[in-house]
């Protein structure tokens, strides 16, 4: 092989790469379109390709079947959803700490509504593919941060609230903006309006709430 056809295959064979890198993102991308809006039980093969562009027979030379892309997409979307609870920092201010994590979990409604239906249609399931996330994953963090609050109210610092419901109470006032944003848009159609009105409303909440 001489060097000029050495380079050429190197060349090929990065660009095999980053062809199948794009196009596992492209299924991806549209797995998570499908699943957000049909569940994991209408979601079809066939209604992935054709959200990807791709053939059937394309999608299943990345990835197993529908159940494989579907774990796929929680494994991703369990680390991104647990980051926010696991930035709330036990050396800063307890309510600003705790203002900042409903600002995160409120901007991540924003900038990620499908996998905030992604997650609740797999929970209204019964979470049979996201069990075990939330059991290794979430539980422990949940159990770290509510005894975290537990020991600010202790202190005087927050005042008196039940850690857990307090930390479900924030996901259940954040999430709703992603996952009925439908009927939201017909309450409330003034897109900028809405959110930052919820940023403000909710603010004004907790802080009233948790204030000692």
């Amino acid at each position: 092989m001489t060097r000029q056809q050495a380079g050429t295959a190197g060349t090929g064979t990065r660009r095999r790469s980053r062809i199948q890198r794009e196009n596992r993102g492209r299924i991806l991308d549209a797995a998570l379109e499908v699943f957000s809006r049909h569940g994991y039980r209408g979601a079809t093969l066939d209604r992935i390709a054709a959200a990807a562009g791709l053939s059937k027979p394309n999608i299943l030379y990345y990835f197993a079947g529908k159940e494989d892309i579907h774990i796929t997409l929680l494994n991703r979307l369990m680390h991104r959803w647990l980051e926010p609870l696991a930035q709330m920092e036990e050396t800063g201010e307890p309510l600003e700490e705790l203002l900042g994590y409903m600002r995160r979990k409120l901007q991540m409604s924003r900038d990620y509504p499908r996998e905030s239906r992604l997650f609740a249609i797999e929970i209204l399931q019964g979470a049979p593919r996201m069990r075990p996330h939330l059991e290794s994953g979430l539980k422990p963090l949940f159990e770290r941060k509510c005894r975290l609050i537990a020991d600010w109210v202790a202190a005087g610092r927050l005042a008196p609230v039940d850690p857990g419901q307090l930390i479900v109470s924030i996901w259940a006032t954040t999430q709703h903006y992603a996952d009925f944003e439908a009927q939201l848009a017909v309450l409330m159609p003034e897109h900028e309006a809405r959110w930052n009105g919820a940023e403000a409303h909710l603010e004004t909440m907790f802080r009233k709430m948790l204030t000692p």
